[in-house]
């Protein structure tokens, strides 16, 4: 990347973690505790709206959030794929095994690293969708490490959980306009997003393809998103390491999620019985203005 394509980018430093180098961000009180965001699939760190993260700095928090590997400005693997990716999820959805480069496992030990490179001993952990799942998957081999969980739109990876809408699944396995070219990508993009936002509460669109657009000059790195999307696939269920959290925690989900469904958030509740279950009508998968204060609010409270 150019010093050009970095020119208006928020401001980041770099970490060595797990034998990588993952891009981070940091603001607020450097002696407060920590909370670290974890974004999920395919999605960098400058998709967590900038308000949310106002949020927590606001109550004295020092905030960290980061690119996961193969996304953004960490580490850009280069290992190839094989297996197409509908025999992939097939295998997936019936428990069989799944070849891949790395898996969720792996990204949980980029947190760790991550957590030590800047001499954190514990952390409260806010992820999101595929950063959801990083996050019980650390929980629950490092509980001493964790002060709280804020699971906001995310699963055990289940193959029993309900599929997403079709439309999506076709999506996800990369049938679509083709072409990466910036206004080809930032279209597709938008389709995208267009599927899974939420529908009680739909964002300016002016707005969401500047972010896009913006996401996209910074970084684009679509065989990471595939990576990441057989990560997921070759983990298979979290349930079993799930079930073995005693952090406090807050699981938020949208009734109106098409991506993953409500279901999984119920699921979540029955593996966590501590845990707070807040569904919310109308919102998707996605992270919509007006409910960031709600989202924040929820978080904090497990987090005192």
């Amino acid at each position: 990347m150019s010093v050009a394509e970095l020119i208006d980018q928020p401001p980041g430093q770099w970490v060595a973690a797990n034998g990588l180098r993952l891009c981070i961000e940091e603001r607020g009180n450097p002696a407060g505790e920590a909370v670290i965001f974890v974004m999920g699939l395919g999605s960098q760190m400058t998709l967590w709206p900038e308000a949310l993260l106002d949020h927590y700095v606001a109550e004295g928090y020092r905030v960290i959030r980061y690119d996961n590997r193969d996304i953004g400005l960490s580490t850009h693997l280069r290992d190839r794929l094989t297996g197409h990716p509908f025999k992939v999820m097939a295998r997936h959805r019936l428990g069989l095994p799944v070849e891949a480069p790395y898996t969720l496992p792996d990204m949980a030990e980029d947190l760790r690293g991550l957590m030590e490179a800047l001499g954190l001993a514990s952390a409260h952990l806010v992820g999101v969708s595929m950063g959801g799942m990083i996050s019980q998957l650390f929980a629950a081999r490092y509980p001493g490490r964790v002060r709280s969980l804020t699971l906001i739109m995310t699963s055990t990876n289940s193959p029993r959980l309900p599929m997403p809408a079709p439309k999506l699944i076709f999506r996800l396995a990369g049938v679509g306009p083709k072409g990466h070219d910036e206004a080809t990508v930032v279209n597709r993009s938008l389709d995208f997003w267009r599927a899974i936002q939420s529908p009680a509460f739909p964002p300016d669109e002016d707005e969401v393809r500047a972010r896009i657009t913006r996401d996209f000059r910074r970084s684009y790195h679509p065989a990471g998103i595939l990576r990441q999307t057989r990560a997921i696939l070759a983990t298979g269920s979290l349930a079993d390491a799930t079930r073995t959290i005693r952090t406090p925690t807050a699981i938020i989900h949208g009734k109106a999620d098409p991506l993953v469904r409500a279901e999984a958030a119920r699921q979540l509740k029955y593996l966590l019985p501590h845990a707070r279950l807040e569904l919310i009508d109308g919102m998707g998968h996605d992270l919509p203005a007006p409910l960031l204060r709600t989202f924040a609010d929820i978080s904090l409270d497990v987090m005192n």
